[in-house]
């Protein structure tokens, strides 16, 4: 697997010396009363070509269990949503086991509202702003949008797009599986299950819920399978509409494939942000 990220590192990067985007590195988005010495910061990839209309806004959260990870390793990712138009914001945050989900959390709500309060300086739609991750960063992305404890106001999310998305019944995993020291889980969700509840974003969906498209891995592990099942099942009510788009991927090619410039999911997604955003993409 590392020997096939590396070979598309190498491809897509002859291929996009001249790609029609523009990387803006290592932008702090934490206020002061947060800022540490080793404060995560994100990246933002823009159109080479300006434009006079504001252009939509994407923010992508890496996975990695939760204690791994970073968002250099998505530059490509960044890049070939920029070449289709949409000004893409990668961040990093602090991992498990120097943080729990909830510092996580609150890190992805700091991202959404600098997006929101800066983006215009790169000609983003402060208005159009969508986020999406995989795997432990769809449970981010998620949670910091849909849980009102982190802040994030209705309407301030345009779209919520999940990748394999892991952690969406956090409280009906762990209650089967309970936390231990494997994998910092101790330290990422405790012991407590009022907190694996607050931690699932199955128990915030309502009516003010942003509009979801759902990406699952017909090969991807069982329990993202589970979840996402039962995450669906209770997202009916409010958007009944809503099938996910099932591909024959396993986990990790599910994201790989965003690192290739003729995958389809920038169709989708694109088109996807046309049907919520009045705005010509």
């Amino acid at each position: 697997m590392r020997f096939l990220i590396v070979l598309l590192l190498v491809l897509n990067g002859l291929l996009l010396v001249n790609c029609g985007a523009k990387k803006r590195t290592d932008v702090s988005y934490l206020t002061a009363f947060n800022k540490k010495s080793d404060e995560p910061l994100l990246n933002i990839f823009v159109p080479s070509k300006s434009n006079s209309t504001a252009r939509p806004v994407l923010i992508f959260i890496h996975g990695g269990n939760w204690n791994s990870g970073r968002k250099g390793t998505y530059d490509l990712l960044g890049r070939n949503f920029a070449r289709k138009g949409i000004i893409t914001v990668i961040p990093n945050y602090t991992l498990s086991p120097n943080a729990n989900y909830d510092d996580m959390a609150i890190q992805i709500a700091s991202v959404i509202q600098w997006t929101k309060e800066h983006i215009s300086q790169h000609n983003g739609n402060s208005t159009k702003i969508y986020i999406t991750g995989h795997s432990a960063g769809g449970h981010l992305a998620a949670l910091s949008v849909m849980n009102p404890k982190y802040g994030i106001e209705t309407g301030t999310i345009a779209g919520i797009i999940l990748n394999d998305a892991a952690g969406l019944d956090m409280l009906h995993y762990l209650e089967e599986n309970p936390p231990t020291d494997k994998d910092d889980y101790s330290t990422t969700w405790t012991s407590n299950p009022q907190q694996w509840k607050d931690a699932s974003p199955i128990y915030f969906l309502n009516k003010n819920t942003p509009p979801l498209l759902i990406y699952v891995g017909d090969k991807t592990y069982n329990s993202i399978k589970i979840a996402n099942n039962r995450f669906v099942a209770a997202l009916q009510p409010f958007q009944s509409h809503v099938t996910p788009i099932r591909l024959n991927k396993k986990h990790v090619p599910m994201v790989l494939q965003y690192f290739s410039p003729w995958s389809n999911r920038f169709d989708e997604i694109i088109a996807f942000m046309k049907l919520h955003n009045k705005q010509k993409l």
